[in-house]
């Protein structure tokens, strides 16, 4: 696998997220997640580092760098994508990027990529644990220019060929194309390893460049690129009690009657 590739590159995008063991808050004025405390690794992406990590190893040569874009000069989930084994990574922070769309975010990373000097496999979580647009990394794809494969659950590169089991709901697609690339992985494609003390140690010193949205040209951004707003957020509506059918024999007939009524059947 990969025997004629003598060296190469993967940018993996992670996104750094509030754990999601403590409970979110939002922020009152823009009515959006608030982050400003610690941010961790969302869980999503730490395939993406792991299958990165994994093809560099079959190729035999190369390495794994990280784009993330993330408020406050946030690295502490960056750390623990070079604690794994990653080599460098490019933060993306500025408070103009606030309230910045799926859109804005992909270019904004896409531009990071391509300060890193662009790479052989891009890959990214087929969606983040706190946004769930699922759209970033096709957007990302389009504005590099790349082929684009979503929801992998395998993937070996051959040569200047990638070919990906891609996830259906009936089972998986076999896809091929050149590379460079784009990938989305899904969650469970395999195993992320844990960050050994060394790994740890070693990730205090390792690179991470940080920059602004200016600094990568990209203009508009934040609200004002995102051409929307959130005007309210609700309390979900709690679930109404459901209809109890004892059944006295006849408890069929009752279900099949509050079904016809629900047009179901």
């Amino acid at each position: 696998m990969g025997n004629n590739v003598v060296r190469m590159n993967v940018i993996v995008c992670v996104k750094q997220i509030p754990d999601p063991a403590t409970p979110g808050a939002l922020d009152p004025g823009t009515k959006t997640l608030k982050r400003d405390g610690k941010l961790i690794l969302d869980e999503s992406d730490s395939y993406g580092v792991e299958m990165a990590l994994q093809l560099v190893d079959a190729a035999g040569g190369g390495e794994v760098s990280i784009v993330s874009m993330a408020p406050n000069g946030e690295m502490s989930g960056m750390r623990t994508a070079l604690a794994m084994g990653a080599a460098k990574g490019v933060l993306v922070s500025d408070p103009a990027l606030q309230g910045s769309d799926a859109l804005t975010t992909a270019k904004v990373l896409a531009a990071a990529v391509n300060k890193l000097g662009g790479a052989d496999l891009v890959i990214a979580a087929t969606e983040s644990s706190d946004g769930y647009t699922g759209t970033v990394p096709e957007q990302m794809a389009e504005v590099l220019g790349l082929p684009s494969v979503t929801f992998a659950k395998k993937v070996v590169v051959d040569g200047s060929s990638l070919k990906v089991d891609r996830q259906t709901e009936e089972g998986y697609d076999e896809v091929t194309c050149p590379l460079p690339a784009l990938i989305s992985v899904t969650a469970g494609v395999v195993e992320p390893r844990y960050p050994s003390f060394k790994g740890i140690m070693a990730a205090k010193s390792k690179p991470i460049d940080t920059v602004t949205a200016g600094d990568l040209g990209v203009s508009p951004a934040g609200w004002a690129g995102a051409g929307q707003e959130i005007v309210a957020v609700a309390q979900a509506e709690a679930r109404a009690a459901g209809e109890i059918v004892e059944d006295d024999g006849e408890g069929f007939a009752k279900i099949v009657a509050y079904l016809e009524n629900l047009k179901v059947i």
